[in-house]
């Protein structure tokens, strides 16, 4: 499971949690550290300067530039409602696409893209099932 170092973990826990459904498991804040989860996804927290953070470079702001977490949800509107009612633009609006998997199969997801204060890219998404692409 990924664990995203941050600049203020009250701050990131007000969107995960506040905003986005996740539940903290546990923490330690003495150590700006919480573990939090939500339909299957785990996450840690770790605040920067606080306790050991592992650093391999300069920390830019955003924060996680070139990746985007995927988490699977069961339903994406309590998500989005809690998102536009604090007025959190989205990265991507919601969209079904279809991916294909193999030569015969594709599979749907509804998704949105978001970032949270760090500026980690968050794209949540819901299944849609699978079909058939229609090719020999």
């Amino acid at each position: 499971m990924p664990e995203l170092l941050v600049e203020d973990v009250s701050r990131s826990l007000a969107f995960w949690c506040g905003l986005c459904g996740f539940a903290i498991a546990y923490e330690r804040p003495d150590e700006g550290f919480a573990y939090i989860v939500r339909d299957g996804a785990h996450l840690m927290l770790e605040q920067q300067g606080i306790g050991r953070n592992w650093v391999t470079g300069p920390l830019e702001r955003p924060l996680g530039r070139g990746i985007n977490l995927q988490i699977a949800v069961q339903d994406l509107a309590p998500i989005l409602a809690a998102l536009r009612g604090a007025g959190h633009p989205l990265f991507l609006e919601p969209e079904t696409r279809w991916y294909r998997i193999g030569d015969d199969e594709e599979v749907g997801v509804e998704q949105f893209l978001v970032a949270d204060p760090d500026g980690y890219l968050i794209r949540f998404q819901s299944s849609q099932g699978r079909r058939p692409t229609g090719r020999p």
